[in-house]
Formats: C-alpha cells, structure tokens, sequence
C-alpha cells in the first residue's frame, strides 16, 4: 500500500509540476539550464535552420545533377531512363516525375524534343502536363482565392482544362500509371471541380496506387475549407489515410498536415488535444516509426509530430521524437518566428523537462 501511494503521489507531483510551470518559467529554464546532451539530444550549437533534415546522399544529388545537365544539352534520353528507373514504385515515379517537371521549368526544348520523337510515352505526356499546372499555378501565385486580382486568376483558371487534357491524354498512353492522375487531381482543385467531379478522378488515381502519398496529399487540399471542402471533410480524409496506411508508407502523416491546415484557419488553441487527439499522434508515430530513415518526407513529418506532441502535452513522446531528428530545425513549425533555432530548443526543452524522465547521469545522456 504504501508503495502504491508513493507511486500516487508522485504521478500527482508531476501533474502539478507541469500545471504549475508557467511559459515565461519555463523559457528561462530553457535558456540558462537546459543541457540537450543529458537528454539525448544534439547541443544547441550543432542545430541547423537551414534543413528539415539531412541532404539527400551524394551520389543522388549528382546523378540528379547529371539528369538536369543532360536534358539541358538536348539529352532527353537520360531523362527518359531516369524516370522509367523506377519501375512500378509509384511514390519514387512521381518523385522523379516531379523533378524532370522542374528541370523543364528552366528550359523546355528537352522536353519539347523528347515528346516529338515519343509521341506515345507516357511519361514524357505525364511531365508535360504536369508543367502545364505547375505555370498555371505561378501565375495564380500562393494567395488566397480573394487576394488574387482578377486577371491572374482568370488566366490561372483558362490554363487549367488543358493541363487536364493533356493529364488525360498520358494516362491513356500509360495506363497503369497514376501520375496522370495526381495531375488531374492537382488541376481540378484549381479548376473548381465540383465533388461529382473529382471524384471519378480520384478514384482513378486510387485505383492505381491506393497510397500515393502525393496524390492523397493533392486530396487533403482540395477537402479542406479554403478550397472545395471543409474542416470535418479534410480531417475525415485524413484520418482515413492514418488507419489505412501500410507499413512503410509516410501516409499516416497527412494527419499532421490536417492539424496544420486547421491551426492557420482556426488558431492552435482550437486544435483538439483530448485523449482521441493524443491516440492519432500515436498511432502516427507508431507508423512513422517503420517508414525508411531516407525517405524524402519523413524529416518534415517528423517535425509536425514532435510540434504537435508538445501542443498536447505528450512530452515523454515528443522528447523521443527530438531524439530522432537530430541537428535539423529548419522546419515549418520552427520558421513561423525570426528565430527558428530558439523555436525549436524552447520546444524540445520544454518536452526534456515536462516529460517526467528527468536528465540522465553525466556520461551516459550525450550525443556522440
């Protein structure tokens, strides 16, 4: 009994510690006695604002490199196999898909070259189309739909059904790929698509790859309440996507994108963080956990994660999540402020100091 009213009172004690430190308390902590290394976690010295995460590995940065300077000089063949080197896993197509849509962003005769010499590729179809949403959407700019003057947006919205067209058109020369539809998707959001019309374009899309985390990323945009959808609508999507996703797959992390697209309509302060709230950052953590230490998406998500766990008061669990991202701060929950590097020590010390696991002995808590 008496052990078990220790264990009481001491779960009480913590409770109250973290009620009773207030912000400005726990800044100061933060600033003049928090010691990353005892929890380990990399010193403030070593983080950097400058990345989410680590650069991608040297050999793809060059073979990318090799790419782009290959098209530039007429060379469409290389990215033609560049492309088609990834096979049938769809995520690492789109990927490349979307590079080669940047690389013709900067200057387009190779792509030009590379349709008229394979008129039926799919592929080459897939990046034009793709170009053709990605110059609509510079002309439109990143506004809200009211900020935008007339003009831009008309033009913005006359550019749209031919870029859909032309999506349609590679995914008959291609039909097993969903790049095309991740286009479309992409389009009919701009273009206003009413739901009985998206709808038979995402269900192309999902027919061909349930999990494209880019096409359902498009899909989370096109239900939130700024476009064509609502807040109950968008978080029913993703949530959808958290009970759905396969080992391996970031896809659970839509949900932290949804908080995100709640929080700048709403404010954090009505973003829910009861006990239902506290089991989806869970359950995405526990499906982030299997995702590849290199896929492209993983540091960012990593970021909202460990946001949101300190928003809810899951400190033991955002500690851990620290833990994982290392060095990097230079990431969206951070660069809301002038200072990302304090935004993101302040966050992490607070989940080092309210997580009840106190700093490990000297020796045994820092970061090699």
């Amino acid at each position: 009994m008496t052990i078990f009213l220790a264990a009481v009172l001491g779960a009480l004690l913590l409770v109250l510690h973290r009620v009773l430190v207030s912000p400005r308390r726990l800044a100061r902590w933060v600033d003049e006695s928090f010691v990353a290394a005892d929890y380990g976690l990399v010193p403030r010295e070593e983080l950097d604002a400058q990345r989410s995460g680590p650069p991608p590995a040297p050999y793809r940065i060059k073979e990318m490199q090799a790419v782009a300077d290959a098209a530039w000089e007429g060379h469409w063949q290389v990215a033609e196999a560049y492309v088609e080197a990834a096979g049938r896993d769809w995520d690492e197509r789109w990927s490349r898909t979307e590079f080669l849509q940047q690389v013709a962003s900067e200057d387009d005769a190779w792509l030009d070259a590379w349709r008229a010499a394979r008129p039926s590729n799919g592929d080459a179809a897939t990046v034009h189309a793709g170009l053709m949403v990605h110059r609509a959407w510079e002309i439109r700019g990143t506004e809200y739909a009211d900020a935008v003057p007339r003009e831009r947006m008309n033009t913005f919205r006359a550019l749209l059904p031919a870029a859909i067209e032309q999506a349609r058109q590679a995914a008959g020369l291609d039909p097993e790929n969903p790049g095309p539809w991740v286009v479309m998707v992409t389009a009919a959001r701009g273009a206003g698509y009413r739901r009985e019309q998206f709808q038979p374009l995402w269900d192309g899309l999902v027919a061909r790859a349930p999990h494209h985390y880019a096409g359902h990323w498009q899909g989370l945009q096109y239900w939130c309440a700024k476009w064509l959808g609502s807040d109950r609508l968008m978080r029913a999507f993703a949530e959808a996507a958290v009970r759905q996703a396969p080992p391996g797959s970031p896809l659970a992390g839509l949900h932290l994108h949804a908080l995100e697209e709640l929080a700048e309509r709403t404010g954090a302060s009505a973003l829910p963080a009861g006990r239902r709230a506290k089991g989806l950052l869970t359950e995405v953590a526990a499906s982030l956990a299997e995702v590849a230490p290199d896929n492209e998406h993983l540091p960012a998500l990593r970021h909202l994660l460990a946001h949101h766990m300190v928003r809810t008061k899951m400190y033991a669990a955002a500690l851990e999540q620290f833990r994982l991202i290392g060095p990097w701060c230079g990431a969206r929950p951070w660069r809301g402020g002038d200072d990302p590097v304090r935004a993101f020590e302040l966050a992490r010390g607070t989940a080092a100091k309210l997580s009840g696991t106190g700093p490990a002995p000297r020796g045994q808590g820092s970061v090699a």
